[in-house]
């Protein structure tokens, strides 16, 4: 991606965040107040929670001042495979300090000079908290984007990774949903997973629709893990997966825990689940079985390099019977 690439997908995503803005202002009381009416025990707290949040970070000092200081971890991937719900669990622990917001993207930066990159600016985005024994920061499209692998061993060879997979099909067709509510595709989703590739591979490795239309290229697990056992030795990466994360919250955290070398979360922490609330948006398309079937024929000899790499069973995401005809 070049940088005027880059700065029209940072442009694009500021117009967004205006838009919604926008859109909130220009609501009547009473929407205002419907709105408020409509939201959930669950989701009320979790507002009152992100703002006091948000008021800590605002008041601690900045890593940068630190000279030592160093991330230990990154939630490194991948892209809508449940990183926004495990960034809630990591904000909730005393012992683990995050970035001041989710998704940093400073190693797949492209206009980042890396033959000498600044990582204070990096440590910059790091509050400094008064009990953490470890400092990370989650962004889902490292472990996917070619270059930042290489730049995050440069960084610290020794850094852990963190990995949340899903099931590549669903996966597909959940950052095709967020790519058409942004306006960022028009094309129907099994044309994307398709002809639509083109865009892709045309694109290049660093090119716009590599980041943003790499709904198949994101999927290919096994490709990824091998390129991270490269530069890596497979002790620094906890592989998981999103039923884990959502169908045994504890057991998936405990093991995160661990590998992180922090205290265990309580045993009665409870299960969250972020982002789970549907945009109001028509979808033209929905996940078929004959567009299953395609991505399971697809992924099928990834699945078994990444199965053999990764040491998790995901043999059943090859099942494409639950899908509607």
């Amino acid at each position: 991606m070049t940088a005027t690439d880059e700065a029209a997908l940072k442009a694009a995503k500021k117009a967004r965040k205006q838009e919604r803005r926008k859109q909130r202002q220009q609501l009547t009381p009473e929407e205002r107040r419907q709105r408020r009416r409509e939201l959930t025990p669950e989701q009320i707290k979790k507002r009152s929670f992100r703002k006091q949040k948000q008021t800590e970070k605002q008041a601690l000092p900045r890593a940068d001042e630190q000279p030592d200081f160093k991330v230990g971890f990154l939630v490194a991937g991948v892209q809508k495979g449940g990183t926004s719900t495990l960034h809630a669990y990591l904000e909730r622990h005393p012992q683990i300090g995050l970035g001041g917001s989710k998704e940093l993207h400073f190693f797949d930066d492209e206009t980042q000079d890396w033959r000498a990159p600044d990582y204070q600016r990096y440590h910059r985005l790091f509050p400094v908290y008064p009990d953490a024994t470890v400092s990370g920061e989650c962004t889902p499209v490292y472990f996917f984007w070619p270059p930042s692998l290489e730049r995050i061993r440069a960084y610290s060879p020794d850094l852990r990774f963190i990995v949340v997979f899903r099931n590549p099909i669903d996966r597909a067709f959940s950052q095709w949903a967020m790519a058409y509510a942004r306006g960022e595709d028009g094309l129907l989703f099994a044309e994307a997973i398709r002809g639509g590739r083109k865009r892709v591979a045309d694109a290049g490795d660093i090119g716009h629709s590599q980041r943003v239309h790499s709904y198949v290229e994101r999927g290919f697990y096994g490709a990824q893990m091998r390129r991270f056992l490269a530069l890596y030795p497979r002790a620094q990466i906890l592989p998981l997966t999103s039923e884990e994360l959502f169908r045994s919250h504890r057991t998936a955290l405990a093991k995160v825990t661990a590998f992180l070398g922090v205290s265990p979360f309580p045993d009665d922490l409870e299960a969250l689940h972020v982002n789970s609330k549907k945009k109001r948006v028509e979808y033209p398309s929905v996940l078929t079985r004959a567009d299953a079937a395609h991505l399971a024929d697809v992924f099928r000899d990834d699945l078994a390099e990444f199965q053999a790499l990764s040491g998790l069973d995901v043999s059943g995401w090859l099942d494409t019977s639950r899908y509607p005809d």
